[in-house]
């Protein structure tokens, strides 16, 4: 096994990456590929969705051998049960997941594989990399390590930082980790508590609200998500404080991108690229090495790049759901 980083460009891989990947077996004759994904319960995952529907739209057109079944599911055990009635209606031979929870996945998906299931995992990594063929994810290091050393300039080093986290998956772990390392080189910065926001508006908004009642001065809020950054910044709002100078996001949404762009927000300066497009990335590649009879590296890190007003309109998609 080994880990490569790559920038994809509309989901292409090399052919010369998957040349080096071919096993010894010969292709299946079809191949029918299962998507399981969260519902579209907010903007990113509207976008996972989105891109998923459109791999499936456009691979069925490209290669009559594939069949494509995208399911969205709101729960763990809703997506775990869609993973079994793959395997034994749909008679899946390969799967590419977004899984809604890390650990209480790992076994369903693992269960899946152990059937002869080639299966890649897409940005929430399962507890055992065992239950997996292959993982594709944006790099979610430099997703809290871009932030955490931008806020660390604009406080001159110095100051008082809360963070909403996401939800418990190894993903958010290693964004966390990541942050508080950078964290940990400036010490006069204080991190006065780091509490889930599950992604979501609403939860961001009340895990704001507690902060800003507890907490007299706070100089920037890491978000972590485009969305928490909505929530974030009503509770600010409405709290009318003005002690806090900055507040970061992260995904490049486009409401985001286009604030940046426009300079006239005065909380919203900069964002990191996570773009919901690796989905797609992650179907297109799984489909087509099995319809050669490859396997993908074991590991594919898109990069995050850091948004700034000097790059963002690179990163704006004004037709995109995300």
């Amino acid at each position: 096994m080994y880990s490569i980083k790559q920038f994809f460009s509309r989901g292409l891989l090399s052919a010369a990456a998957l040349a080096c990947c071919t096993l010894p077996a010969h292709a299946a004759e079809k191949v029918v590929l299962g998507v399981a994904i969260p519902t579209a319960t907010h903007s990113f995952t509207a976008g996972i969705v989105w891109w998923a529907n459109q791999a499936k739209k456009d691979l069925e057109k490209a290669h009559p051998d594939l069949k494509i079944i995208v399911k969205t599911s709101a729960a763990a055990s809703e997506q775990a049960n869609q993973l079994q009635d793959m395997l034994t209606v749909n008679k899946i031979n390969a799967l590419v997941i977004f899984p809604l929870e890390s650990a209480s996945l790992t076994q369903p998906v693992a269960q899946v594989k152990n059937k002869g299931v080639y299966v890649t995992v897409v940005d929430r990594g399962l507890t055992n990399t065992a239950a997996q063929d292959a993982y594709v994810a944006g790099d979610n290091t430099a997703f809290g390590k871009l932030p955490a050393q931008y806020l660390a300039k604009q406080l001159n080093g110095k100051g008082n930082i809360v963070v909403l986290r996401g939800m418990p998956t190894t993903l958010d772990n290693e964004r966390f980790e990541a942050f508080s390392a950078v964290m940990k080189e400036h010490p006069e910065i204080k991190v006065l508590d780091a509490k889930y926001g599950n992604w979501n508006r609403d939860d961001a908004f009340k895990v704001m609200q507690d902060y800003l009642t507890r907490f007299r001065q706070i100089d920037a809020v890491w978000a972590a998500d485009d969305d928490m950054a909505v929530g974030v910044q009503k509770a600010i709002d409405q709290a009318k404080r003005n002690d806090i100078k900055e507040i970061f996001g992260g995904a490049g949404a486009k409401g985001a991108v286009k604030k940046i762009m426009d300079g006239d927000d005065k909380l919203i300066k900069a964002d990191v690229s996570y773009s919901p497009k690796f989905i797609y990335d992650a179907i297109k590649m799984t489909a087509e090495a099995r319809l050669k009879g490859e396997k993908l590296p074991a590991n594919t890190i898109i990069p995050s790049v850091l948004i700034t007003n000097q790059n963002a309109k690179q990163f704006y998609f004004p037709d995109s759901p995300f």
